[in-house]
């Protein structure tokens, strides 16, 4: 018989067990277990991952198997017997043997019966990892201090934790040929865009690919037309507080297994100014934040392009701010300088990122003594060059989203770069293109710069300022949600 050519589970229990070696490895990997006993007279087997399961609650499992000889009698009744003995949450029949291979790597155990034409899906499933802990990308003064997770499970949980409504729909799917990663779609049904919902699972069920190791990100290129463009089209976010504010808005989130940030969709340019903290605060002073927010993403961006103009062209200069520019030429032409400083941070940061904790402080010391004071010292940069670079470089730390920030990045060294050859010509024109370019895009048929183009000046004022919730009655019109009432009188 060849046992490749059947897709349904076999009557005797060798043949599947074949099936087991073929297809999976049985008692090849080491780490995929196989276990025999005799019950009533008639073999049973189970499989399961040992990485993915509790050995624990295995030996429960088998003791409770092993009972049934002392207390049952009838093997012609073995099969509801032991149906009836299964004391655990989650217990499915299966008679598909892809379907059993897929759920056995995702960490179910499952339980073939000699003479029997299906199989029994157990779920014990125990994922390694950590606990539930506050995203260092997204730290709040006051607030929860919990986090996703890299567990799609305890993910979909701290949500339904904070959204207690039936009309949750968390819809799980599975992308890649071999690697079979969870991908779990939430929303409100009552409140969601059906289009949106619908093109979002369109998208994931077309994806054809091996594997997405690399979790939301593999996937966010795969179902969203990115390109070369550096502008992020999803947003992400560890904290299940935002999430669910999110889902409650009428926007669609997109949790993928192994990854402790989920996706948000659709999303705009502004929504990445955005941060927990600002409804942490008081209305006033969450405004006041996002306008400091703001300030800062637009000096990161704009600052250092404007002032290399002003050097080369101090005429356009007012006589109030005519002490703008270095006193000194210096050994090296400020434009230079400014791309050297600017790649010296970017040094920094790398260096930052894979330097162990305990070496971090004396990485920062190296840099501001050595580099900064050193390299002004020898002529090498000008104060006012490593003034404005620090400005920019902070900026870029205060953008919320790290995805923007480095995009952000990037449109400054544009602008730096237009400045260097046109002048003022050239910085006009920069930004005029990058404008545009902003305006063009789009993220499921969403416009990315709403709501400043196309205008929307309700939604606008919504964004300036952080509005009191008894004043805020209306989801955002973007999302285009059924239901667009947040609630009904003050």
């Amino acid at each position: 018989m060849n046992i490749k050519q059947s897709k349904f589970v076999y009557k005797q229990l060798q043949d599947n067990e074949q099936y087991m070696k073929q297809e999976l490895g049985a008692r090849v990997s080491f780490d995929l277990d196989f276990r025999e006993v005799v019950i009533l007279e008639r073999n049973i087997q189970l499989y399961y991952v040992n990485g993915l399961v509790d050995d624990m609650t295995i030996v429960e499992l088998l003791k409770m198997l092993v009972r049934t000889n002392d207390n049952e009698s009838e093997s012609d009744e073995l099969d509801d017997i032991i149906k009836n003995r299964f004391i655990n949450s989650q217990v499915d029949q299966e008679n598909v043997l892809s379907e059993i291979s897929d759920q056995l790597l995702n960490g179910l155990v499952v339980i073939f019966i000699d003479g029997v034409r299906h199989a029994y899906i157990v779920d014990v499933r125990h994922y390694p990892g950590r606990q539930p802990e506050e995203p260092d990308t997204e730290r709040v003064i006051r607030g929860s201090r919990d986090g996703f997770t890299e567990n799609v499970i305890e993910s979909t949980g701290l949500i339904r934790r904070r959204i207690k409504d039936k009309n949750l729909r968390n819809e799980m799917y599975h992308v890649g040929k071999r690697s079979k990663t969870d991908v779990c779609i939430s929303y409100l049904q009552d409140v969601a865009n059906e289009d949106y919902i619908e093109i979002i699972k369109e998208k994931i069920q077309a994806i054809d690919i091996d594997a997405i190791v690399m979790a939301d990100k593999a996937l966010e290129e795969l179902f969203v037309d990115q390109k070369w463009n550096p502008f992020p089209l999803v947003r992400y976010t560890e904290r299940p507080d935002v999430a669910a504010h999110h889902i409650l808005s009428g926007y669609i989130v997109v949790i993928v297994d192994t990854s402790p940030s989920v996706i948000i969709l659709p999303t705009t340019f502004f929504d990445h100014l955005e941060h927990a903290e600002e409804y942490r605060q008081t209305p006033t002073v969450g405004t006041v934040t996002r306008w400091i927010r703001i300030a800062a993403v637009i000096a990161s961006i704009y600052l250092l392009p404007t002032w290399l103009l002003f050097v080369m062209e101090p005429d356009l200069l007012p006589d109030a701010l005519s002490f703008i520019g270095p006193k000194e030429t210096g050994n090296i032409p400020v434009p230079l300088q400014i791309i050297l400083a600017d790649v010296g941070v970017e040094f920094l940061r790398m260096a930052a990122v894979h330097t162990p904790t305990p070496l971090a402080t004396a990485l920062g010391l190296i840099a501001a003594v050595l580099i900064g004071d050193i390299a002004i010292d020898v002529g090498l940069f000008s104060p006012e060059v490593i003034l404005y670079v620090a400005i920019s470089t902070v900026g870029s730390y205060v953008t919320p989203s790290y995805e923007l920030s480095v995009a952000n990045k990037l449109l400054k060294t544009f602008l730096l770069m237009i400045t260097i050859l046109f002048g003022v010509h050239g910085f006009m024109i920069g930004f005029m293109i990058t404008i545009i370019y902003l305006v063009s895009l789009k993220t499921i048929h969403t416009p990315y710069f709403w709501p400043l183009l196309p205008f929307d000046f309700k939604a606008l004022i919504h964004f300036v300022l952080r509005i009191p919730l008894r004043d805020d009655f209306k989801r955002p019109k973007i999302v285009q949600p059924k239901d667009i009432v947040r609630q009904r009188s003050k």
